[in-house]
């Protein structure tokens, strides 16, 4: 998308007492706006959400947003009841662990979190977590995308969503960006944070601006998979277990079951419980071609023998978690890789760190480091 300089500051003799000096002030904020880089931010996950929070509150730039889904969160995903809304469960991230390292390098996020109420301590039972001396654990009393969607909003951006970028091709010193729907735009920086295999598969000019190095290094970065199901129970729906949450140790299918609602210690009487269900990265990776709606019932079968009484739900959700956690990252961890210097590509997210907050925030402020001299 082209700017068009115009003539809006142009002043004919003999008007200038008519338009005085606001005509000079509306000037000089329209060079500003021209001046402007527009920014697109592809990926409305943690680290695309971060950047997006990040860039408002750095140098002024004109920021979009494209995400492919139908919402924002990526990993960090809380999906609600089909009966009741405000029935809620997280299918991706279930807690954020914050280290003694963390409390001291990222301070200010996790105080803003806290303060805000998108974050408050872990108060619930997880039967089977080990922590490290000094961690501390925190949920997402209304579901974990609110830590997402808190940086999209204070962004100002509205997220475009249902853009699935195709391709991206070099044009006169700016990017042509393709999406799946039809049509294109111009931007003059690109921000890619989705899961390392997406970035690969992008076509036009980027396949032949990565070198081969690059893609070398992008092809080595790996992820686990696996499935996560979402149970839904009418209101005052009794689930008799003496924890919020439990890892299930020498289980083949099962690693993780939450009361969801209760990790979250959000127990009103008139609010139906919430269960979920992770699979093992094993179970995830033999099945992860097959049929959901098969999968589904493989993991409900499972389920019966680990918690043999589980009320039936009312409504369910199933999640193919393709790219759940990084089990490999970009070697050396450097938070982003430039694949392009002018005009600027760069990528980032956990492939480029490790999967957790500290690992997006990490990436998220390498990335405003890379952007700094375009700006």
């Amino acid at each position: 998308m082209s700017h068009a300089r115009g003539r809006a500051g142009a002043v004919t003799p003999g008007r200038r007492s008519l338009r005085g000096q606001g005509e000079g002030r509306d000037a000089t904020v329209e060079r500003s706006r021209i001046a402007m880089a527009r920014v697109l931010v592809v990926g409305a996950g943690l680290t695309g959400g971060l950047c997006a929070a990040l860039l408002r509150r750095g140098r002024p730039a004109s920021v979009a947003v494209w995400e492919q889904s139908r919402d924002s969160g990526g990993r960090m995903t809380t999906v609600q009841s089909a009966q009741d809304p405000h029935c809620r469960a997280d299918l991706g991230a279930q807690y954020i662990t914050c280290t003694p390292r963390s409390a001291q390098q990222h301070h200010s996020f996790y105080e803003e979190l806290l303060t805000s109420g998108v974050l408050k301590p872990l108060a619930a039972c997880i039967d089977g977590l080990v922590g490290k001396e000094g961690d501390r654990n925190f949920v997402a009393p209304h579901g974990i995308s609110t830590v997402v969607k808190h940086f999209l909003k204070e962004s100002g951006v509205e997220v475009s969503y249902g853009h699935r970028v195709t391709e991206i091709y070099l044009k006169d010193d700016k990017w042509e960006v393709h999406r799946d729907m039809g049509g294109s735009e111009l931007f003059d920086i690109i921000i890619l944070t989705m899961p390392v295999p997406q970035i690969l598969q992008l076509q036009g000019d980027i396949k032949n601006l990565i070198s081969e190095s690059q893609k070398q290094q992008l092809a080595s970065v790996r992820y686990s998979c696996r499935f996560a199901l979402g149970l839904f129970y009418e209101a005052g729906t009794q689930i008799d277990v003496p924890w919020a949450a439990q890892y299930v140790p020498k289980n083949p299918y099962i690693c993780f079951i939450s009361i969801d609602n209760r990790k979250r210690d959000i127990d009103a009487a008139n609010l139906g419980p919430s269960v979920v269900i992770h699979t093992t990265t094993s179970f995830g990776m033999e099945n992860l071609e097959k049929n959901i709606e098969d999968v589904q019932d493989m993991i409900l079968q499972q389920v019966s023998g680990v918690l043999p009484g589980l009320p039936t739900p009312t409504s369910t959700t199933c999640h193919r978690w393709t790219y759940s956690q990084v089990t490999k990252a970009f070697p050396n961890c450097p938070g982003q890789m430039t694949l392009h210097q002018n005009p600027l590509l760069v990528c980032g997210g956990d492939g480029f760190t490790r999967s957790s907050f500290d690992g997006c925030l990490e990436s998220a402020l390498h990335i405003m480091e890379a952007l700094k001299p375009h700006l």
